[in-house]
């Protein structure tokens, strides 16, 4: 079996998106998708068969504030309005095709980060409720969203436990994985400003979060070497942006460029992405 393996970034995997909507016009589908944070709220829409869905939500709510603004943090305790973005754009504006989405033939997974244990979980996309509460959970970044209830638990950002699922897949029996990263090559994370604030203010409350967030730097470079090796041997095809954007990306022909950068390199590489499927 062969999967599609989704890193996060908030905007940056639009270029994602253009490469599963490159998918989706070459007739590919995976029949395994793991994902984390926007990866993952943008692979939804792979699922549900929706070419052009995450660009166009994108390019029309980017500067809407009530989608991201300050103002959000009195209502939802969050920059980003979780009413709007997770309720009112998928179910009223920007309408998500709920039942192409319950008709894959595949299992899809979202990963998240438990804050009290500060341990990796994910969880059946397939299950999701129409609040979209699972991709609340796993786009909850510290400082900028509040920890999530989901089932009866509290989550943040999936990213922060595992960046890059790559190992939960193959764990689940995918011999070759497509791997959409949302960095270029040679990029190598270190421990952030932001990050450091969250330490600070998580210690006491989620104090498992504490480390999780310190060991990141070093998890995700090596995650990154790892599915490097993969692609050495021939396990794994790894697609990813040329150039660097901005997470949190203003400028919409950015948005859009790295958007057309990522179907691009998708159609030119689709005859060997269709080969891990065979």
């Amino acid at each position: 079996m062969a999967g599609i393996v989704l890193e996060g970034g908030t905007f940056r995997p639009i270029f994602s998106a253009g490469i599963m909507d490159a998918l989706l016009e070459g007739g590919v589908m995976f029949p395994y998708c793991i994902g984390v944070s926007a990866g993952i709220s943008f692979g939804v829409s792979y699922i549900s068969k929706q070419k052009g869905r995450n660009l166009e939500v994108l390019l029309n709510c980017r500067r809407d504030k009530r989608y991201i603004g300050t103002r959000n943090l009195i209502k939802c305790h969050s920059l980003f309005g979780l009413d709007f973005v997770y309720d009112e754009v998928p179910n009223k504006l920007y309408p998500f095709d709920w039942d192409t989405f319950l008709q894959y033939d595949g299992r899809a997974l979202v990963g998240v980060t438990n804050a009290e244990t500060g341990k990796a979980e994910y969880l059946n996309a397939l299950e999701m409720d129409k609040k979209c509460t699972m991709l609340q959970a796993t786009c909850a970044m510290p400082l900028f969203f509040p920890a999530i209830n989901c089932n009866d638990s509290k989550y943040y950002d999936g990213g922060l436990a595992d960046s890059i699922p790559i190992r939960k897949a193959i764990a689940d029996g995918n011999e070759k994985n497509l791997i959409v990263l949302t960095r270029p090559k040679g990029y190598r994370r270190t421990l952030g400003r932001d990050s450091k604030i969250a330490m600070r203010l998580l210690r006491n409350k989620y104090p498992a979060m504490v480390e999780v967030i310190r060991e990141r730097p070093d998890m995700y470079n090596e995650t990154v070497d790892f599915c490097e090796e993969l692609e050495r041997e021939g396990k794994a095809v790894i697609l990813r942006p040329d150039y660097t954007v901005e997470s949190m990306e203003k400028d919409l022909a950015v948005l859009e460029s790295n958007y057309k950068h990522g179907y691009d390199m998708a159609m030119k590489q689709m005859d060997v992405i269709k080969k891990l499927l065979t």
